[in-house]
């Protein structure tokens, strides 16, 4: 899933004296309407690829297979422009991404989420008001840059004004609203697949409200120190992180913040940083988590969940139903890695959400490959069953992957490369949905009840990665990740020879200087 987390940090996180404000729980809620956004948008594309009046209008070929009573089950949705629909969207995230990385860096975070907020104001007006698939497409376009500028700086935001001690927990946050958005998304369907005609143009306009909350909410929230202190700005800095911590005894990080940002500052190709030795350990861990996290497939189910529903002969409110069942079980499960990421660490939650992820996945394709044919309906106690596995597999996935991914991509990376290699992170995730969104329902047609298993064999491959290379990161300092993460790993630990071997200059130079007395 989308969303994603990006922090500054320095020193040992103890030594920083600081509250949750309210403060920080208004810009956090306010911000992370740019993951329901997010969410909000996977929930209702699928919701309205299974309502005829928008198929009949758009995709008037899918149409005539959805209604033929002898269509191929599986291939009833297997159309490469419907596949378009939710996949294009993507790509052009990736391309914002890339543009939102250097705006947040220039201007700041909170401009870049408002330029987020308009682009995805822009795209529902296109969606709700489509008279064409050109038109639709261009809406999925403009939906895809407010994607793109949002996922690179809410997460960023939310982490930044965070107190160290509860950053786990708060920019899972992002990750809560995105499966929120997803329900909401369902439940709407649900409503609107009975009302002829203009059904699916109100599920595809309601994007414009997070939108406009988002936007509306920016203009109340304070910028982050961080930002402030790059740009210049260090007395706003200083007077922002007083606000935001609650105390007046902020120096000693204000200091840090200033120290850390003076090393990145002189960083002048932190892309070409990232093709150094010491970079490759968390360039490889921070953007193949990525990639597995979306070979979980758990956006298939979540973009397509409705369309699965029918496959197997749900009718298409029972489908939509169904949906919001699993819709809430993502939203549920979410909360549980909010009070467990700092307790039980990273790589456990992520083993164990795997194996859950497995046993359920292979269940459901055993269970299809027996009663679902060509032809054929999954009799109802079956389909039952097989919504409550997908149940216990979303379950698993809400607490593991699903914020999990984005967290330990923003932790990994020193401080004079974590934001271009935030952006490849983020550029990953997006390449890889897309990927998955453009051929999901060609592989269902050619792969049927093995597609199951095909996903269930990447999480035994993604298991095994986490526990041989994956360092645990829980309660590490973020700028003590390379010495007390990389350099003491079985494996990684070869790509560095000393201390200061391939580091820039500028990091060698101010980790010598002495630091402040206090």
């Amino acid at each position: 899933m989308a969303g994603g987390v990006v922090a500054i940090g320095s020193g040992s996180e103890q030594d920083f004296p600081a509250k949750l404000t309210l403060q920080v729980f208004i810009c956090t809620a306010i911000a992370a309407f740019g993951g329901l956004m997010f969410g909000y948008d996977i929930g209702i594309s699928g919701g309205v690829t299974g309502m005829d009046d928008f198929l009949l209008k758009f995709f008037p070929n899918v149409y005539v297979k959805k209604n033929h009573a002898h269509e191929n089950n599986y291939c009833k949705f297997d159309d490469e422009y419907l596949q378009l629909f939710t996949s294009s969207l993507y790509l052009t995230a990736i391309v914002a991404s890339g543009g939102a990385s250097l705006m947040c860096k220039k201007y700041g975070r909170k401009p870049t989420m408002q330029a987020a907020s308009i682009f995805f104001f822009i795209g529902a007006i296109l969606n709700v008001s489509a008279m064409n698939l050109p038109m639709l497409i261009l809406g999925r376009l403009f939906l895809g840059a407010g994607v793109g500028c949002g996922n690179q700086a809410v997460p960023l935001f939310i982490t930044e004004i965070s107190p160290p001690k509860f950053r786990g927990g708060l920019n899972i946050c992002f990750q809560l609203l995105i499966t929120v958005g997803i329900l909401v998304a369902n439940c709407v369907n649900y409503f609107t697949s009975n009302i002829k005609n203009y059904g699916w143009r109100i599920s595809l306009g309601g994007a414009a409200v997070p939108a406009v909350i988002l936007l509306v909410g920016s203009f109340a929230i304070v910028e982050t120190p961080t930002s402030l202190i790059e740009r210049g700005k260090k007395e706003k800095g200083l007077k922002t992180l007083k606000r935001i911590r609650g105390v007046d005894d902020v120096q000693k990080e204000f200091e840090e913040m200033v120290r850390a940002t003076e090393v990145a500052n002189q960083i002048k190709h932190p892309f070409r940083e990232l093709m150094k030795k010491p970079s490759i350990p968390p360039m490889i861990c921070g953007t193949i988590i990525h990639v597995f996290q979306q070979f979980t497939g758990i956006n298939v189910v979540m973009f397509y969940a409705p369309v699965l529903f029918q496959t197997m002969g749900f009718g298409s409110s029972a489908s939509l139903l169904s949906a919001v069942i699993t819709g809430t079980v993502n939203s549920l499960s979410t909360v549980i890695a909010i009070f467990t990421v700092d307790k039980a660490g990273r790589k456990k939650l992520l083993v164990f959400g795997a194996l859950i992820c497995m046993v359920a996945q292979c269940t459901i394709g055993v269970i299809l490959k027996k009663y679902l044919t060509e032809t054929s309906k999954v009799p109802n106690s079956i389909a039952k069953v097989v919504v409550l596995l997908i149940c216990v597999y979303v379950n698993g996935f809400a607490w593991s992957w699903g914020p999990l991914g984005w967290l330990i991509s923003s932790e990994v990376f020193p401080l004079e490369t974590r934001t271009s290699g935030y952006f490849f992170a983020v550029a990953t995730n997006m390449l890889c949905t897309f990927i998955i969104a453009q051929a999901f329902l060609s592989m269902l047609c050619h792969m049927r009840a093995y597609i199951y298993f095909f996903f269930a064999a990447w999480l035994i491959v993604m298991s095994i990665f986490v526990m041989a290379m994956l360092p645990e990161t829980k309660g590490v300092p973020l700028d003590e990740m390379v010495e007390r993460v990389w350099k003491k790993h079985w494996f990684w630990k070869s790509f560095f020879k000393s201390s200061d071997i391939e580091r820039p200059k500028a990091m060698v130079q101010l980790e010598h200087q002495e630091k402040p007395n206090h």
